[in-house]
């Protein structure tokens, strides 16, 4: 059977924003989360039919015009999401077809860590969207306990070690604060990870 990658949209020729060198964002439909200000809240399972089903070779197919620009910039494709790492068997199949791209992950590792230790073997950097370590702040903010995302965080640090792995830590107002991200940094410095982006969400007035 041909895995599917059902996907919100893709956005080609972007510049060390998603990994390294020009990069392609492709992003997949469904995800574990419920976070109050999503960027991609079309990405839900129940927001209706994706605008793209790919399988492997549709992609790469689609994206190989880009193939010079991925070769002589280090870059290549990132999956973002919603949670690309539901999709582990379409990745896997994906990577067996491309040449040298990189493959990149933006994810929240809210997912079984059997899918954690599958897609280390193939991502060549995980972003990882921590939001905040503290517990009550991740339940308010995602809807979901973080525990399991320590749990694959620690995982993915033993499988692929720090350099392969970006923590993203926003300020997110009305959740946390700069002492909060300050706090979760210290303890992820612990955990190991020595890369992160610290960046604030900007939420317009409706």
């Amino acid at each position: 059977m041909i895995p599917i990658f059902p996907s919100i949209g893709y956005d080609r020729l972007r510049m060390e924003v998603d990994g390294e060198g020009v990069t392609t964002l492709v992003c997949a439909q469904g995800c574990p989360l419920r976070c109050k200000y999503c960027i991609n809240p079309e990405s839900s399972r129940d927001c209706g039919k994706p605008r793209h089903i790919f399988t492997p070779a549709s992609l790469y197919k689609l994206l190989k015009i880009d193939s010079l620009y991925f070769l002589a910039t280090g870059g290549g494709v990132t999956f973002g999401g919603g949670e690309p790492l539901l999709y582990v068997d379409f990745m896997e199949a994906f990577a067996r077809l491309v040449p040298d791209w990189k493959i990149n992950c933006e994810t929240s590792l809210w997912v079984h860590p059997r899918q954690v230790e599958r897609a280390a073997r193939l991502i060549d950097h995980f972003i990882v969207d921590v939001k905040d370590t503290d517990p009550e702040i991740y339940r308010a903010y995602t809807g979901k306990e973080f525990s399991r995302v320590e749990e694959n965080l620690r995982l993915l640090l033993k499988l692929v070690g720090a350099e392969k792995i970006t923590v993203r830590l926003p300020l997110i107002p009305n959740y946390n604060t700069d002492a909060h991200r300050d706090r979760s940094e210290a303890l992820l410095r612990e955990w190991g990870v020595t890369h992160f982006d610290r960046f604030d969400y900007v939420i317009k007035e409706k």
